[in-house]
């Protein structure tokens, strides 16, 4: 069973900004940047020595160019940026043992030897082999690297991204000018952020939202000349008003309940943002047989949609196959635009059906190493380019605003046997069954507890039910589980006519002694 948000997040657009409030944000947000960066390279050459001391230090260097808030906000941040970096580089430790352990297997096999669907087989070519033999003292060398920087805790991070920086020395590239780049690297280097208090007015003292949208800024130190307000404070012109959970906004600031906010510029679009953000009790996850009531929807997930069918309690497919495309091609935001568009799809037929969603709980982080799939770079970028993460978070945050249950199923064998057993039974001539519908029913078999396969192998004495009932559709207590065939009415051959023929309910019809082998006619009267 997926557990439930533990967070929520909310934007708005900054309207009705003018020129003074937007210079006077970059001037807040650049002077808060250079002391984040300060704090981070205090914080990357602290390792693992740092403790609650230094971290009381590093708050009381920045309390006195800002304030206690403004320091304790670019602290915890920091740390948050530091221990990202730090699992960042436990990935890249076992990414390179992975590589280098696939390479030596390969080099150790015989040229041309062929491999199988557990294991690589030998390099094709001489060439590829003293090509791969090379690239393994390579991952070497950096994997000593990287394990010694793990093991006396130093990080590298780059305060506004790494692939920004390296926009800098190829804009033809990228598709830039130095101006643009320039603006681009400045916002992303801006600090403007503020964790919640909760007790204090409206849940935030530094970046305070006040029920009718209203936004004031606390500004430090060095910059309180330029307040418009009282007690070093600078009031927007803009007003914000959170169409979406706006009701719960209000009523957690009008409780004074921690709220965080950040403000940050859309380069792009020449505009400005305010999000807002607060922690949710976890969600209450039902029981597993409470989710198979009334049956499941397997759903999936493939490189350009969701393939989805409904089953009843007892595993049948009911209705037809859907599928909810989705487009990945272009950047990141049209990527996760079109992911939440096709979830939102999903979860609304699911709550039209009343059904909960059984998914695959995918994970490519060791798959998508070059060296496990060698030449097929096209399987590779497919599988890379699956937003897995990302999708999982976002139906499990939608799910649970609709009340809807998300199970987890292990993704082995599901398409294999999916065709194997569900691909041509449910073929027809309207109606042509792709493989991964057919994996969808597995995953949604899978989910309810039963076996993906139809029918067990027949009993090995003859075609009777002497070692248990065949049919592993249905759990051996359900109603209706097996009974006598309906009777057909019509004849059973062409060759007779209405009304004739034998009949497996009348017992005279048996080809017996003393009995007839078709029923007596009636003389008709001429």
């Amino acid at each position: 069973m997926a557990l439930g948000p533990s967070g929520v997040s909310i934007r708005d657009r900054l309207k009705g900004l003018i020129g003074a409030d937007e210079e006077v944000l970059r001037l807040v947000g650049e002077h808060l940047g250079q002391l984040a960066a300060r704090d981070l390279k205090d914080r990357c050459a602290a390792g693992l020595d740092h403790d609650t001391d230094a971290w009381a230090d590093r708050k009381r260097v920045l309390t006195g160019e800002s304030s206690s808030r403004w320091a304790g906000s670019i602290t915890r941040a920091m740390h948050d940026q530091w221990a990202l970096s730090r699992r960042a580089q436990l990935a890249h430790i076992q990414g390179l043992e992975a590589g280098i352990r696939t390479i030596a297997y390969r080099l150790s096999l015989p040229l041309g030897e062929k491999g199988s669907k557990r294991a690589p087989g030998g390099y094709r070519t001489v060439q590829e082999w003293f090509a791969k033999s090379r690239r393994l003292q390579v991952l070497r060398d950096r994997l000593e690297r990287e394990r010694s920087d793990w093991q006396v805790g130093r990080v590298r991070v780059v305060r506004g991204g790494k692939r920004l920086l390296r926009h800098r020395h190829h804009l033809e590239v990228a598709g830039l000018t130095e101006a643009e780049w320039r603006r681009r690297w400045e916002a992303q280097r801006r600090f403007l952020q503020a964790d919640g208090e909760s007790g204090k007015r409206y849940g935030n003292e530094t970046i305070r939202v006040t029920p009718d949208g209203e936004v004031s800024v606390k500004l430090p130190a060095p910059l309180a000349h330029l307040a418009n307000a009282q007690h070093g404070r600078y009031v927007l012109a803009a007003k914000v008003s959170f169409p979406h959970r706006r009701d719960a906004w209000r009523q957690r600031i009008t409780a004074n309940r921690a709220v965080a906010y950040r403000i940050h510029e859309d380069v792009d679009r020449c505009r400005w943002y305010l999000t807002a953000s607060w922690t949710i009790p976890a969600a209450q996850t039902v029981p597993l047989r409470a989710a198979r009531v009334n049956g499941i929807i397997g759903v999936d997930t493939n490189a350009d949609h969701f393939a989805a069918w409904r089953l009843d309690e007892h595993g049948n497919p009911m209705g037809g196959p859907r599928r909810f495309f989705y487009d990945l091609s272009g950047n990141a935001e049209h990527r996760d635009a079109q992911v939440r568009h096709a979830l939102i799809r999903l979860l609304h037929w699911a709550k039209r059906h009343e059904r909960n969603l059984a998914i695959e709980n995918l994970n490519f982080e060791a798959d998508k190493t070059r060296e496990k799939h060698g030449r097929r770079k096209r399987f590779r970028k497919l599988i890379c380019g699956m937003p897995v993460a990302k999708l999982r978070s976002r139906l499990v945050g939608m799910a649970a605003e609709l009340g809807i249950t998300v199970v987890g199923v292990d993704p082995a064998y599901t398409s294999k046997w999916g065709v194997q057993h569900w691909q041509r039974p449910l073929t027809s001539t309207n109606r042509k069954i792709t493989r991964h519908d057919a994996a969808s029913v597995a995953i949604g078999r899978r989910a309810l507890g039963h076996r993906i396969r139809r029918r067990t192998t027949p009993p090995p004495d003859d075609q009777s039910d002497r070692r248990g009932h065949r049919i592993a559709q249905a759990e051996p207590g359900a109603r209706r589980r097996e009974g006598t065939r309906p009777r057909i009415p019509g004849p059973r051959t062409r060759s007779d006519g209405a009304g004739r023929g034998e009949n497996a309910g009348n017992q005279c019809a048996q080809h017996r002694s003393g009995h007839a082998a078709e029923p007596a006619q009636p003389m008709l009267s001429l």
